[in-house]
């Protein structure tokens, strides 16, 4: 199966995986608490999207050379998620918290499951490891 053969989408994709079990694990060990949404969700440590895209990156630079257009968009296409994450979804996650506070002001009795989501984005130390991860699976995977 030829799709079996892209390394760049099975790197990338065990990246992803890979990020989101230890984010699970980590979220457990945290709250000690186990749901399936912990190794689902956005945000946290280690970034899933971070993990994904430099993966993707450093397997596009090992297999085509880092002059070959196809490294090139990966590494826009890294810069930007990875910008995306640390910048605009780590405020509007922010901005969900400051009001979901105010509703609970205003509305002290409102469900606890109209709350807006909290944690979307990522600092940049869960960027940093979700990149660092993402290379060694590449640097590992080949």
């Amino acid at each position: 199966m030829e799709l079996l053969e892209n390394h760049l989408l099975i790197n990338a994709l065990i990246a992803w995986v890979t990020a989101q079990c230890l984010k699970g694990i980590i979220c457990c060990i945290l709250t000690h608490t186990l749901t399936l949404r912990q190794f689902l969700a956005d945000g946290g440590m280690p970034s899933g999207h971070s993990a994904t895209v430099t993966a993707l990156t450093v397997t596009a630079g090992l297999e085509y050379g880092i002059n070959s257009p196809v490294f090139a968009i990966s590494v826009i296409l890294a810069v930007v998620v990875m910008h995306d994450a640390m910048g605009i979804r780590l405020e509007a996650g922010k901005h969900a918290q400051a009001l979901n506070e105010l509703w609970e002001l205003v509305n002290s009795d409102a469900a606890p499951d109209r709350k807006m989501k909290e944690v979307l984005g990522h600092t940049p130390l869960q960027v940093l490891f979700g990149g660092l991860l993402g290379m060694a699976i590449a640097f590992l995977l080949g």
